[in-house]
């Protein structure tokens, strides 16, 4: 009684200090109810995973194409990648938003949902480990594949000999990425998130990963550029196709 006591006279005393609401700041406490719906059904999280049990497929197609053309515009900042009127948005954005809407999304729809369907009910340690292999082994290599594939054709590829070439070139490194952070972004799912969580979460562990490869690749494609066509020179502006069209 003492302890309770001592606390309402320091609150009482204090004019002028925030209520703790819960035994949170009011402001702490506004914010984690305004992302995670706190105990009513009004925050952005809570209303995102409403949709994602009502419409998976098609709440998935827009996360997923709203954050391959994010992606797009943030690699091109980060790489200094414009376009010859000295933009980050460059025509590669709205063809990102179709890939991710129409190819990534349902594509991660189908298998994401084979794996949970798979190992549903199990929950040994065994089982957690298989699922993680399974993940690696197949799902990854699968996705990767088709990113890399529809990368390739965005970049400008025409021919399967370029499209095979930048899959052959490419998918070693990014598979080595995925090896080493898909068995913790699963772990971290089996342990700490209900399954109607994961696609955000995946999602968001994609956007960072796919964000940080093409921001490489384009600091690679423009330094090739630059040594090609300008030598030591530097240019900031200014970008062609990562392959040569031909002229019919």
């Amino acid at each position: 009684m003492s302890v309770k006591f001592e606390k309402e006279t320091i609150r009482t005393n204090a004019p002028g200090a925030p209520t703790l609401v819960g035994g949170k700041h009011p402001i702490a406490h506004g914010i984690g109810e305004a992302l995670t719906g706190g105990n009513t059904t009004t925050g952005y999280l809570a209303a995102y995973l409403q949709q994602l049990q009502k419409n998976p497929l098609r709440t998935k197609m827009l996360t997923s194409g709203s954050l391959a053309a994010l992606q797009e515009v943030l690699a091109s900042w980060i790489a200094h990648d414009r376009n010859k009127n000295g933009h980050y948005f460059t025509s590669r954005v709205p063809k990102m938003a179709i890939y991710g809407a129409f190819i990534s999304a349902p594509l991660g729809h189908v298998l994401i949902s084979i794996l949970q369907r798979l190992f549903a009910g199990r929950t040994s340690l065994k089982a957690k480990i298989l699922q993680i292999i399974v993940s690696n082994l197949i799902v990854s290599p699968i996705q990767n594949s088709v990113y890399l594939t529809a990368m390739a054709i965005i970049a400008g590829a025409r021919t399967f000999h370029q499209v095979r070439a930048t899959v052959r070139a490419g998918f070693l490194p990014v598979m080595k990425v995925s090896w080493i952070t898909s068995p913790l972004a699963l772990a971290f799912a089996q342990k700490f998130l209900p399954e109607q969580t994961w696609v955000p979460f995946f999602n968001i562990i994609a956007f960072v990963i796919g964000t940080y490869i093409n921001a490489h690749t384009k600091k690679k494609r423009l330094a090739a550029l630059r040594k090609k066509h300008y030598g030591d020179g530097r240019s900031t502006s200014g970008r062609t196709d990562d392959y040569p069209r031909r002229d019919y």
